[in-house]
């Protein structure tokens, strides 16, 4: 009987698992983990061409190209790192630097690039523990994001290369690790050469992440969720990649399960007897039926979630989920674009990847915010100009409802280029938001000529190779030709019809879908009215800046005028740092935007708010603030979907106008302190009124969040908005005082900004950390480690020989008790503002340790990891100071050892300076994110003559 049971049991465990749906989830098996990294980073800047600075990384006799393991200077993982700046991701060290002349126009003249060579590498260090217990798992780390020319090391060992800044990556380092112990992770990023020419910000400005998973997985972007809904039945086409990194053969079963927003399971499917070789990866698909699905739409952006399981033996070994939306699109020549069968007209923004006072390193809610302010105008596209974009950015479309061009960098047909398209299309192709691949930009070089179109060609048939359910388009910005890209792509993008005829187009290739990918460049600063070039001012009315482009108006009517036009993207939504067009330097920001930096609105805004959405619109420009202008003639805009609008000065009627469909209305009007007011009619009804007064100066200051409960632990963020109100309660539009900001509680301010493209101001204000690195030693023999000869301040050791010119070897060890070493450092004026720490390396098996005379410590005994030490400043003194070191020496077992020579750094800390910023044009704002804490932010506003202001925030925990 035993041996039956022997037989069989294996034999029912094997049909149980064929035949069931998988329903067992306990195992001793460890599934998926997907950790952050975020946290607790070290960063410090290199160089790229002086090799002392750059901390003697690949100076070594064997380099990490040469040897497995060997990376040297500060890629080694015994590389001495206390002294450097702690930090947590994302961070974007352009951000943090000033202006300059000398610096990248594009770059917004922030002072990095080849130009200034201290501070264009930086480099990244962290410690994690892999436990023991992770051993036989398969352990990578992935990386969203770095820019760029990215080098990464573990525990020495060099790992790879990333040129782009804007494509994931990452790497298998099981073989690497120390189980049980500590792993070093050290990152090289050099942002000396730009990859666009626009603000791209520097360094690991995207999460970071360590996935541990099984040998059989579901390898990262290994799945792809297709849906085609016809009547009530939608069938859902689910392809889960599962890959084998195990040394033996790999029998298993997979369950795709489809859950609702709720969590609720509504169809599930199995896959059984599946096989995989080792070092084998394979496709498996599984089709799935959903009735009555709920689409994904604008309105209601409905996401499902896939869940694929994997079984091993009856054991749960993976678990890999995909969010995804049921919808359908489609792109018709004559009539536009549809979504769930329904005619859409897209009415778009362009965009970069950067904000006001964090630059590219945007926390996640940041993603919302921008979204949400992009919305509010009625925005229902977003185009990623020029780049793949974060992650993040595309799950805020997917929730909030906003459709996507998600856009490839550079074009080309070699497999580097393809490749990059490839990454970034696996990626992205589960996000329903996503209704196009763009596979480039203005291409000038290319373009409008046979090569162009032989590109255009290779890459629009290889991205439907890849992904068929979506278009591919080109935004092209030459003249209309027989060459070129515009005679290839199924989805044509014109960028700028100033240049070109899209009636023309259309009739040569009536086959061809045709949108606007950029339109309408208007140049305007939010706020102003005049032109100033000296100030470089431009004014915010709606008006194109020479014949080479169109206002916003004119781009609109032309695309909202003819049903085969898709729609529109304006070039931009949120103005960006950087081509700062029509001026230079010191300008440093765009005067695109529909919003300025921070997210306030410009009155163009208000333009497309009264025609890309339905409630009704009254926005009257400019404010009534003209002192020194009395009688002297103001035009006077409105901005409105009404039928008729009549406007009133101090309550005299100056006119009740007509309203042009996707048009505006003009007045011209003599100065006059007091109100200006517009009634809105609509069937020949009042039904919206607008008033703009003169107001008082500023009196108080004023904040407001867009939220007052913040999450603590997914390191939230609320965006204050910073105003000044005159003693009536007016918001005071011509306002320029200085604020100076404090925090209180469990949150910190992490950037200011104004929407002011000339500023040159600081976006963030952070401690200064300076090192010192303890070099050019003297040493003196001395016959007993406790004499004190050598060891005070004024020790003349010009005659003293050049530390370590012996070997340290066995008859150096036996000819020698004790040696001191003898160094100087020099500290600034200021001193005694600063925090100062000595971080120490044994120079001996014991050693103590004087400053300037002072003992700091008395025979302490060797330590690998190093101690450290905070200074007493009473010791210590402006310009030169002493150390000294009586060390027992630090002898080599073998003749290859290498003794430490090296005593380590001096730190010195100043103080940040309170964040603080001029308010322009009536407003600022300031980021507040918490720190990860639950309690109350209290955020307090100060300037001088005003009223401060103080607004108080919770962090809740979830």
């Amino acid at each position: 009987m035993k041996n039956l049971n022997k037989i069989l049991l294996p034999l029912f465990l094997f049909l149980g698992f064929c035949l069931s749906v998988f329903s067992q989830t306990s195992s001793n098996i460890k599934n998926r983990e997907h950790i952050s990294l975020d946290k607790d980073w070290k960063f410090a800047f290199g160089h790229p061409s002086d090799t002392k600075k750059d901390f003697n990384t690949g100076t070594a006799y064997f380099s990490y190209l040469a040897k497995t393991g060997f990376g040297d200077g500060a890629a080694n993982a015994s590389f001495d790192d206390r002294s450097w700046r702690k930090l947590d991701l994302p961070h974007d060290w352009a951000v943090e630097q000033g202006f300059s002349p000398e610096a990248s126009f594009s770059h917004g003249f922030k002072a990095i690039g080849r130009n200034f060579p201290d501070k264009s590498i930086g480099w990244y260090r962290k410690k994690i523990i892999i436990p023991e217990s992770d051993l036989g798992r398969r352990i990578h780390i992935a990386f969203d994001g770095v820019f760029r020319n990215s080098i990464v090391w573990v525990n020495g060992h060099y790992l790879g290369n990333q040129d782009s800044g804007y494509l994931g990556f990452e790497y298998d380092i099981t073989d690497y690790i120390n189980y049980g112990g500590e792993n070093t992770i050290a990152v090289r990023a050099d942002a000396t050469m730009e990859e666009g020419w626009f603000y791209e910000g520097a360094g690991i400005y995207r999460h970071v992440w360590l996935n541990k998973t099984n040998e059989l997985h579901v390898p990262d972007n290994g799945t792809f969720v297709k849906t085609k809904t016809s009547g009530n039945t939608t069938t859902i086409n689910a392809l889960a990649t599962l890959t084998n990194e195990g040394k033996t053969a790999k029998s298993f079963g997979i369950k795709q399960t489809v859950l609702d927003v709720a969590g609720k399971s509504i169809v599930e499917k199995a896959i059984n007897s599946c096989t995989l070789n080792p070092r084998e990866t394979k496709d498996f698909l599984a089709d799935l039926t959903v009735e009555n699905a709920v689409l994904w739409s604008l309105e209601n952006p409905y996401l499902y979630k896939m869940v694929t399981s994997v079984y091993e033996e009856n054991k749960l070994v993976d678990t890999f989920q995909t969010s995804f939306g049921i919808r359908t699109v489609r792109f018709d020549a004559n009539e536009g674009f549809f979504l769930n069968g329904k005619h859409v007209k897209i009415k778009g923004t362009n965009n970069h990847q950067d904000h006001a006072g964090v630059g590219t390193a945007m926390p996640d809610a940041l993603q919302d915010f921008r979204i949400k302010t992009l919305k509010s105008f009625g925005s229902n596209a977003y185009r990623c100009s020029h780049n793949p974009p974060t992650p993040e950015l595309l799950e805020a479309c997917d929730r909030l409802g906003m459709l996507v061009i998600d856009e490839n960098r550079l074009m080309g047909s070699t497999r580097t280029h393809l490749c990059d398209i490839k990454k970034m299309i696996e990626r992205d192709r589960n996000h329903p938001s996503i209704i196009s691949w763009s596979i480039g930009n203005e291409e000038w070089g290319i373009e409008n000529d046979i090569v162009g179109a032989r590109i255009a060609s290779a890459m629009q048939s290889y991205v439907k190779s890849i992904d068929d359910t979506r278009p591919s388009t080109a935004a092209f910005s030459g003249g209309i030709g027989s060459n070129g890209i515009t005679t290839v792509m199924d989805l044509l993008g014109i960028n700028y019809i100033v240049n070109k005829n899209t009636d023309e187009q259309h009739k040569l290739f009536p086959k061809q879908s045709i949108w606007g990918t950029e339109e309408g460049s208007t140049n305007t600063t939010r706020g102003e009215y005049y032109r100033d070039n000296q100030k470089h001012i431009m004014p915010a009315y709606d008006k194109a800046p020479s014949s080479s482009f169109i206002s916003i108006e004119q781009g609109w009517k032309h695309y909202n005028s003819r049903p085969y036009l898709s729609g529109m993207f304006v070039w931009t939504g949120f103005d960006y740092r950087g081509e700062p067009t029509p001026f230079e330097y010191p300008s440093t920001g765009s005067y695109f935007g529909m919003v300025d930096q921070c997210g306030f609105y410009k009155d163009t805004a208000w333009y497309l708010k009264a025609w890309w959405q339905d409630e009704p619109v009254l926005h009257l420009l400019p404010h009534w603030n003209w002192a020194g202008k009395e009688n002297q003639n103001i035009e006077v805009w409105a901005y409105s979907n009404c039928d008729e609008v009549e406007l009133f000065l101090n309550k005299k009627s100056l006119g009740k106008k007509v309203m042009e469909k996707d048009g505006h209305l003009e007045w011209n009007v003599n100065y006059t302190p007091g109100t200006l007011e517009a009634i809105g009619y609509k069937n020949g009804k009042k039904i919206i009124t607008e008033v703009v007064k003169t107001t008082g100066v500023a009196n108080t200051l004023n904040l407001a969040s867009n939220k007052n409960n913040i999450q603590a632990s997914k390191n939230d963020i609320a965006m204050i908005t910073v105003s000044a109100k005159d003693k009536s309660g007016l918001s005071v539009p011509i306002a320029d005082n200085e604020v100076t900001f404090s925090i209180t509680g469990p949150g910190k301010i992490i950037g200011v900004g104004n929407g002011n493209p000339t500023s040159l101001e600081l976006d963030q204000y952070l401690e200064t950390i300076t090192v010192l690195n303890l070099e050019n030693l003297k040493e003196k023999i001395v016959d007993d480690f406790n004499v004190s000869e050598g060891i005070n301040e004024n020790v003349i050791a010009e005659s003293w020989q050049k530390a370590f010119t012996d070997d340290r070897d066995t008859v150096f060890g036996k000819k020698v008790k004790a040696v001191v070493y003898r160094t100087e450092f020099e500290l600034p004026v200021n001193y005694n503002d600063t925090a100062i720490s000595l971080f120490y390396n044994s120079l001996g098996k014991k050693q103590s340790i004087f400053i300037n005379g002072h003992k700091i410590c008395n025979e302490i005994p060797e330590n690998k990891k190093g101690d450290t030490f905070l200074l007493d400043k009473k010791i210590l003194h402006s310009g030169k100071n002493s150390i000294a070191i009586i060390a027992q020496p630090l002898l080599k077992k073998y003749k290859w050892d290498v003794v430490n020579q090296n005593p380590g750094t001096i730190q010195i800390i100043a103080k940040a300076e309170n964040y603080k910023r001029k308010l322009f044009n009536g407003l600022a704002q300031v980021i507040v994110q918490t720190t990860g804490e639950a309690g109350e932010i209290t955020l307090t506003a100060t300037s001088n003559g005003l009223k401060k202001a103080e607004i108080k925030i919770n962090a809740v925990k979830d």
